[in-house]
C-alpha cells in the first residue's frame, strides 16, 4: 500500500492546502468508518482513493447533520450546509475543508452535480423528517429520495463524468440491499431513538406491535417477522451481486469486500433473533479483518 503522501501525488492532488485538505477528510472517515476507510486504502486503485475518501467523508457529514437534533434544527442546519455545499461547488472554495475537498473531487472527476442536490433534498424531507415506513413503497421513495443519492454523491466518483443509466440502476439495487441489513443490524439503537425502520404494514401481517420490538420480546411473531425481513434482505443482497461489473476495475476488490461485510453482518443478524432487539449486531474485529486480509491477497500487483 503506497504512503497516502503518495497516494495523492498519484492522483494529481498538488498544493499544500488541497493536499491537508484531502487529508482532513481522509482522517474523518477513518475516524467514523474504519472498515470502509481500510478498504479503501488496501484495495482501490490508489488514484481513485482521495476522490472517494472524500465523497465517503461528505455523505457522512450530511447523514450527521440530518440525524442531530430536534426535527427544525435538522432542516435549518441542512439548509445552511446546502447553501455552504454549493457555493464551494460554484466557486472551488470553502471554509470548510472538508468541502473544499469535496468540491475539487466534484469537479475533477466530473461528477453531476443533480446527485449532490438531490442527496441534499432528500437528506431534508425523507431523512430529516423521518417517521416511519406505512410499507413498501414508503422504502422505495426513500431509497430514490435519499440512501440512493447518497450513495451516487460517493461511488460515483469512481467514474470519470459520472455513471451512466446502467451503472447508475446497479447502484441502486445495492443500495436497497445495503438499507435492509442496515435497518436490521441497527434496530436496537434506531428504537431507542424513536426511529422503527420497518413498515409498519409488515408488523401488522405479523401481529406484532412497536411495543413488542421496543421491549425486545422474544416471541413466536417477533422471530417470524425478524425472519422475514431478513429473508427481504437477503434477497436483495443476492440481486445485487452483479454491482462489480459495473464498477471501474480499481474499485472492484473494494466492491466485492464490502458486499462480503454486508452479507457477514447479516449473517449474524439472522443468528442473533431476537436479541438483535437487545443490542445492535456489528462487524465486529476478526471478521473484517479476515475478509480485508484475504481479499488483499486476492488483488492484483
Amino acid at each position: 500500500m503506497p504512503s497516502w503522501r503518495t497516494t495523492l501525488t498519484g492522483a494529481g492532488i498538488s498544493g499544500p492546502r488541497l493536499r491537508d485538505d484531502y487529508t482532513h477528510a481522509a482522517r474523518r472517515v477513518l475516524r467514523r468508518e474504519p472498515a470502509p476507510y481500510l478498504a479503501l486504502r488496501l484495495l482501490a486503485a490508489p488514484p481513485l482513493v482521495p476522490a472517494l475518501a472524500a465523497g465517503l467523508a461528505f455523505m457522512n457529514l450530511v447523514d450527521d447533520v440530518a440525524e442531530t437534533g430536534t426535527p427544525q434544527q435538522r432542516v435549518a442546519g441542512l439548509a445552511a450546509l446546502s447553501e455552504r455545499v454549493a457555493a464551494a461547488l460554484e466557486s472551488g472554495d470553502s471554509p470548510d475543508p472538508l468541502l473544499r475537498a469535496y468540491a475539487h473531487a466534484v469537479d475533477s472527476r466530473g461528477l453531476p452535480a443533480h446527485w449532490v442536490s438531490r442527496f441534499l433534498e432528500g437528506a431534508a424531507t425523507a431523512e430529516a423528517g423521518f417517521d416511519g415506513f406505512a410499507g413498501e413503497q414508503d422504502f422505495q421513495d426513500y431509497l430514490d429520495a435519499y440512501a440512493w443519492p447518497g450513495v451516487l454523491v460517493f461511488t460515483g466518483l469512481q467514474y470519470q463524468g459520472g455513471p451512466d443509466p446502467e451503472q447508475a440502476a446497479g447502484w441502486r439495487r445495492f443500495v436497497d440491499a445495503a438499507q435492509r441489513v442496515d435497518f436490521l443490524a441497527d434496530l436496537c439503537g434506531d428504537l431507542a431513538d424513536g426511529r422503527l425502520c420497518i413498515p409498519r404494514a409488515r408488523l401488522d401481517e405479523h401481529s406484532v406491535t412497536r411495543a413488542d420490538l421496543e421491549r425486545a420480546r422474544d416471541t413466536p411473531a417477533v422471530r417470524a417477522l425478524l425472519a422475514a425481513e431478513c429473508r427481504r434482505a437477503r434477497t436483495a443482497l443476492d440481486a445485487a451481486h452483479g454491482i462489480g461489473d459495473l464498477a471501474e476495475p480499481g474499485l472492484r476488490p473494494v466492491i466485492a469486500t464490502m458486499t462480503e461485510l454486508m452479507a457477514h453482518q447479516l449473517t449474524a443478524v439472522e443468528r442473533a433473533g431476537a436479541a438483535a432487539l437487545r443490542r445492535d449486531i456489528g462487524y465486529g474485529l476478526a471478521a473484517p479483518l479476515r475478509i480485508l486480509v484475504r481479499a488483499a491477497r486476492r488483488r492484483p500487483v
